[in-house]
């Protein structure tokens, strides 16, 4: 599939990792440990975590007792989670958007807002697919995307950030259907001459319970934060959806 999309070199990009690497790595473990018991997932269970990236979440479910497949577009990313591979995990460079293995997964899960990059909603249509034809019969998907009503209220629209040494400049912006980032980079003091610009489809509840049914999956739960708090449209920072694979 020919793609010449931002992602495609942005999350290929050192200083993607480096700009992301001060995430909440302790708020990520216990949201994914409290995601894990609400879903009573049985020792053994099979993940598929999509969107694995360097494939640390991967791993925490894994250290959890289950057995997990990790996929990412990003074949750097794939090889630096590869050390982490055992008996019970794996990872493979894979298009979301293409299908994967079929009728497998007890739990598929997509963390982080690791969804939404794509440049038309068909796209976006097929990389569901691809999760819905993992699934078992009685599967689970989990996604956890932004809240598009509470990220419009609270968009910080300038920061600067410095990471050893590293400067990021960031300016973010969003129309009726997206949200922006542009990163500029000065690394050593030398302005870098590529400028990424990350952009992000305004997914709501409705678009994803649209999505998810017209490829068999049943919206179950909603939740609006890490603690698996209640979902409020416009306190919430974000949408964590639970849906079920229906029988056909």
């Amino acid at each position: 599939m020919p793609d010449r999309s931002w992602y495609k070199e942005w999350f290929s990009s050192p200083y993607y990792h480096l700009l992301y690497s001060k995430r909440d790595q302790q708020e990520a473990s216990r949201f994914i440990s409290a995601l894990t018991t609400h879903l009573h997932a049985a020792p053994g269970s099979r993940m598929f975590d999509v969107a694995c990236g360097k494939g640390r979440y991967s791993k925490a479910l894994s250290d959890m007792g289950f057995d997990v497949t990790g996929i990412d577009l990003s074949e750097s990313s794939v090889l630096e989670a590869k050390p982490l591979e055992n008996e019970h995990l794996h990872f493979y460079q894979h298009d979301m958007r293409l299908p994967f293995w079929i009728n497998y997964f007890d739990f598929a899960f997509n963390f982080f807002t690791s969804f939404g990059y794509f440049r038309t909603r068909r796209e976006h249509d097929s990389a569901i697919r691809t999760i819905a034809q993992s699934l078992n019969p009685s599967g689970a998907f989990v996604i956890d995307y932004l809240n598009v009503h509470y990220a419009e209220d609270n968009l910080v629209r300038s920061e600067h950030k410095k990471i050893n040494g590293t400067i990021f400049h960031i300016s973010r912006w969003h129309d009726e259907t997206h949200f922006f980032k542009q990163i500029q980079i000065e690394d050593n003091g030398a302005q870098v001459k590529h400028l990424f610009t990350e952009k992000v489809s305004k997914f709501t509840l409705g678009d994803f319970t649209e999505m998810f049914a017209y490829h068999g999956l049943q919206v179950e739960e909603v939740f609006g934060d890490y603690q698996l708090g209640p979902f409020d449209i416009r306190k919430s920072p974000r949408l964590i959806i639970i849906a079920r694979k229906r029988a056909r």
